[in-house]
């Protein structure tokens, strides 16, 4: 467990345990004494699809989204600023979107909560590209979910909780986040734009669409006008401007001009 017990949130460090054959048991239902009390006091960091799909979902831009929700930290152990959801100001610090009933946005839900009781992680191989990937259980002393009879393996929790698409769209911002370049650090002018183009889509669609961007630069194969009304394309653009803008790779480059 090396490489998670170095990675992970001190805070579940010493909570965290090996999958035992592969599988695990575990459900949440409201009929589970402590339904919603893992909803609370959170420090829960969002991934840039969190945050589009918790704002389409809330039918709020991005922009209104981070500011009405979220705060801004520097996560343990990173020089990036990361967004946070921000807790309630209760006496428990309930999760914003948490009801007696349970999740108020279940179907757009963040990572965190859908990977739950598991713990990811994952890396990309440098050389071959294929991204490795390992869980670990979550187990927590008031959680009486394990407690129920339902038999998991990892690959049944993963499609059960529809985290195939968070998956593939995490995969390429973690896989940036962690590069070493970035990893040192960034500069004063990069850390702005990176929280644009990671977060804050809206804005930077309108930083494409509403700036000399298609003028100054080459997407090659990749088609830029879909951006301007799809969402997955405007994430997959906003990836290529971060790898350009960041580490001078991807498919975006300088037009050649006068």
């Amino acid at each position: 467990m090396d490489e998670i017990e170095s990675t992970a949130p001190e805070k579940i460090r010493d909570r965290l345990k090996p999958i035992q054959d592969g599988t695990f048991r575990f459900a949440c239902h409201p009929g589970v004494s402590c339904f919603t009390e893992c909803c609370r006091d959170l420090n829960l960091m969002l991934t840039p699809y969190d945050v589009l799909r918790l704002s389409r979902h809330l039918n709020l831009s991005t922009t209104e989204f981070l500011d009405r929700y979220t705060d801004v930290v520097v996560a343990e152990g990173s020089p990036l600023p990361a967004v946070c959801l921000m807790m309630q100001e209760n006496d428990r610090r309930t999760c914003p979107f948490v009801s007696p009933a349970g999740c108020r946005v279940y179907s757009d839900r963040p990572s965190a909560c859908r990977t739950y009781p598991l713990a990811r992680a994952s890396r990309k191989h440098r050389v071959h590209g294929t991204v490795l990937e390992s869980y670990y259980l979550v187990v927590e002393d008031h959680c009486r979910g394990f407690d129920e009879p339902r038999t998991w393996s990892v690959e049944e929790w993963i499609a059960d909780q529809g985290l195939e698409e968070y998956h593939r769209m995490n995969n390429d911002w973690m896989d940036l986040v962690t590069h070493p370049a970035v990893r040192q650090g960034l500069t004063e002018k990069q850390i702005p734009m990176y929280y644009m183009a990671s977060y804050d889509l809206d804005r930077f669609r309108a930083f494409v669409f509403e700036s000399r961007f298609r003028h100054m630069f080459d997407a090659g194969k990749m088609d830029v006008e879909r951006a301007r009304e799809d969402d997955s394309a405007l994430y997959e653009l906003a990836l290529a401007w971060l790898k350009f803008f960041l580490l001078g790779e991807g498919p975006l480059r300088p037009k050649d001009r006068p």
